[in-house]
């Protein structure tokens, strides 16, 4: 594990407190330039970044490509836009005044706390919005991938100057470290835990914060709806990176007259893309994290079993490989730690409902989460499920789709986070809005 010093912490962040007004200055054209240099230097490294993602927990390539395209698509699009959201924004015509316009100024140094996730979309993609401000950043990544560390590493080395963006590896007391500076925005991407203690920290510098957390995002299939069409979308959000990540489907509502249905279309689904010959692969999957993830959620799975829970798909372990097959429960009760933890992982769980008010009850009494996503093709239905939840996004009839599309924010909403990015909403959350009024 590479660990900066303290020592160097407190010197990169001098240098960017002092380098932040040059930042500032530059033009759409200058931070195009800078964009676009991060851009050549990450697809001349994409071999690399995904050898380093199978090294670090055996990533699908097809993964691994997908989120380094993902990071290059969102600086194609802030190159494409960033002269735009720069110009002043104009207001109403004031009675007495020449005019009043809003300036997007740079908040001036950013701290980015990335995860093992995604490190992409958690580190460059937000870097690049902040730089489409005009901000010096240290980026912060989690020690649990260090082959991909060590290469976005020298990525970022080769493109900046430490006084523009510097790459700052460590544990726990890093962050502690780096918390401890008065920088004018922390990005802090992880568990809602974690979460509160940088907004904490960064009470103490009444400095900026988004929070990207996560919790338990519901589904709901409504009644007499394509299960086939759910349980293909829902069982790939479990294979998907073995479901870890932050807006992965973490429990479902089907109607009681489609349970066995909708099991049987999600066994068949998992088989399709998981089984050949009759076995299970153990290949072109990715891996739990690590031993202590994988503990926790056999931990989850085995606390639910011994409770009176029902296996309706999957069920298999591979502790050597650390894979989990898509494991979809029946007969979860409350008094199970999987009804209220965030499951982070391949498992889920199914409650049957008979009427929509009682699903939107239960979702009413827990924290608001980061995804929801409803399946219907009743527009009455749809709107019904947006106007009597609160969550930080929604997918209709798909999944993940609204964090993909960057003309939407991404963000959560308390429990889930604070503060969203991607695009012009990532620019407007590491800028000022400042007012500015002409007198006559």
């Amino acid at each position: 594990m590479v660990q900066v010093a303290v020592e160097k912490i407190h010197d990169i962040f001098n240098q960017q407190t002092k380098h932040q007004w040059e930042m500032r200055q530059t033009n759409a054209s200058e931070r195009v330039e800078m964009l676009q240099r991060l851009k050549t230097n990450i697809l001349a490294r994409l071999e690399d970044l995904i050898a380093a993602s199978i090294k670090d927990y055996k990533t699908p390539r097809m993964t691994a490509e997908h989120q380094v395209y993902a990071a290059t698509e969102a600086i194609d699009y802030a190159c494409e836009h960033v002269a735009q959201w720069m110009e002043p924004e104009r207001v109403e015509q004031p009675k007495d005044g020449k005019g009043a316009y809003i300036v997007y100024e740079s908040r001036g140094t950013v701290c980015i706390f990335g995860t093992w996730n995604s490190p992409m979309s958690v580190t460059i993609h937000p870097l690049t919005e902040a730089l489409a401000a005009g901000n010096c950043v240290v980026i912060k990544p989690s020690e649990f991938n260090p082959h991909y560390n060590a290469v976005l590493q020298q990525i970022i080395e080769a493109t900046f100057d430490e006084r523009q963006v510097a790459f700052v590896q460590g544990e726990a007391e890093t962050s502690e470290q780096l918390l401890k500076l008065p920088f004018s925005h922390f990005f802090f991407t992880g568990s809602p835990r974690v979460g509160k203690i940088v907004m904490r920290e960064a009470a103490n510098h009444l400095s900026a914060v988004t929070l990207e957390l996560g919790g338990k995002s519901p589904s709901i299939i409504d009644k007499g709806y394509d299960v086939a069409k759910a349980a293909q979308a829902l069982a790939f959000g479990k294979v998907l990176m073995s479901g870890q990540f932050c807006i992965c489907p973490d429990y479902l509502f089907v109607h009681e007259q489609d349970v066995e249905a909708f099991a049987a279309a999600y066994r068949a689904t998992t088989q399709g893309l998981l089984y050949e010959n009759g076995e299970i692969r153990t290949t072109e999957r990715t891996q739990i994290v690590n031993d202590a993830h994988f503990n926790r959620l056999k931990g989850l799975y085995d606390d639910a079993m011994s409770k009176g829970a029902v296996v309706l798909s999957g069920g298999t372990f591979d502790d050597v490989n650390r894979l989990i097959e898509p494991t979809l429960l029946g007969n979860v009760t409350e008094d199970m730690h999987i009804a209220h933890e965030e499951i982070f992982g391949p498992l889920t769980f199914l409650k049957a409902y008979t009427s929509l008010d009682e699903v939107l009850h239960y979702i009413q009494q827990r924290p608001k989460p980061l995804a929801f996503y409803v399946f219907s093709d009743d527009e009455a239905f749809q709107e019904r499920c947006l106007r009597y939840t609160s969550s930080g996004g929604v997918t209709i009839n798909g999944i993940v789709q609204h964090n993909t599309y960057l003309e939407l924010p991404f963000g959560g909403v308390n429990n889930s986070g604070l503060g969203s990015f991607h695009g012009i909403h990532g620019f407007k959350t590491f800028s000022h809005a400042r007012s500015v009024f002409e007198a006559y």
